[in-house]
């Protein structure tokens, strides 16, 4: 028996939606029947979203473009997923991040969610009825201060700013939670195992070893797929999940070693 995530016909917003857990959130839903528009900077090359708009979330006119999509291509919203972040902070503590780098995060990993929901949520409000699911990450919890200070700053930015808004808007029909993802065998992170792996001299499982040896351990063993997030991510924003809000899913495969 399959289970029916009862997403047909749903309007959905996917913001970083060609690679990794974005283009798996992408195509779940529209294999449940839903719409999808879905954003990056670059056109993807296989077309999988019903919409695609070519924008960057960084800057407020990109995320008014996007919002403008919307309403031309679907006449509104029903799911919003931000899985929009990452990092491009170097390495080297607090000491190598100066004002810029931390503005980057921020850009990045918190204003494009605040902009993107400030457009739409009067919309989501206006009907009674929606969901917001933020993807955030355990380095909130488990920052890496080597390399991930700012990034996971940023993190804790949108995951706090994420349970307000759930707080404000849950009254009034509109659930919001977040999901936080720990490793993920995406595009970038099999490059990086690649490339340890090289450095070390040993293969891509070896790399793969080294990346979950900084973590502390995942006890499964393996990183998590984009598929499983994806997973997570349609049944939060499911009917299946009417009763839950304001709430943070970890799914690191127990990176995190307390509850």
């Amino acid at each position: 028996m399959t289970l029916s995530m009862e997403l047909q016909g749903k309007r959905v917003l996917v913001t970083a939606g060609t690679k990794g857990v974005g283009k798996a959130v992408v195509g779940l839903f529209r294999d449940s029947g839903a719409k999808v528009l879905t954003t990056a900077r670059e056109a993807p090359a296989d077309g999988l979203a019903d919409v695609f708009v070519a924008a960057d979330l960084t800057t407020p006119g990109g995320c008014d473009s996007v919002a403008q999509a919307l309403i031309t291509h679907f006449g509104g919203v029903d799911i919003i997923v931000h899985v929009l972040g990452g990092s491009s902070a170097p390495g080297g503590g607090f000491a190598a991040l100066d004002d810029e780098a931390w503005q980057r995060e921020l850009n990045l990993n918190l204003l494009p969610a605040v902009r993107l929901d400030r457009a739409l949520l009067p919309g989501l409000l206006e009907q009674g009825a929606g969901v917001i699911v933020h993807v955030t990450s355990i380095q909130r919890a488990l920052p890496l201060p080597e390399s991930t200070t700012a990034y996971a700053a940023a993190k804790a930015a949108l995951s706090t700013y994420s349970k307000s808004l759930s707080k404000e808007v849950a009254p009034r029909g509109v659930r919001v939670v977040r999901v936080a993802p720990g490793w993920i065998e995406t595009e970038a992170s099999v490059a990086l195992a690649q490339r340890l792996a090289l450095q070390a001299g040993t293969d891509y499982e070896g790399g793969k070893q080294i990346i979950m040896k900084s973590l502390g351990g995942i006890p499964i063993g393996r990183p998590c797929t984009p598929l499983e997030v994806a997973h997570l991510i349609a049944f939060l924003a499911s009917p299946l999940a009417g009763a839950i809000t304001g709430t943070e899913h970890v799914i690191d495969g127990g990176t995190i070693p307390t509850a």
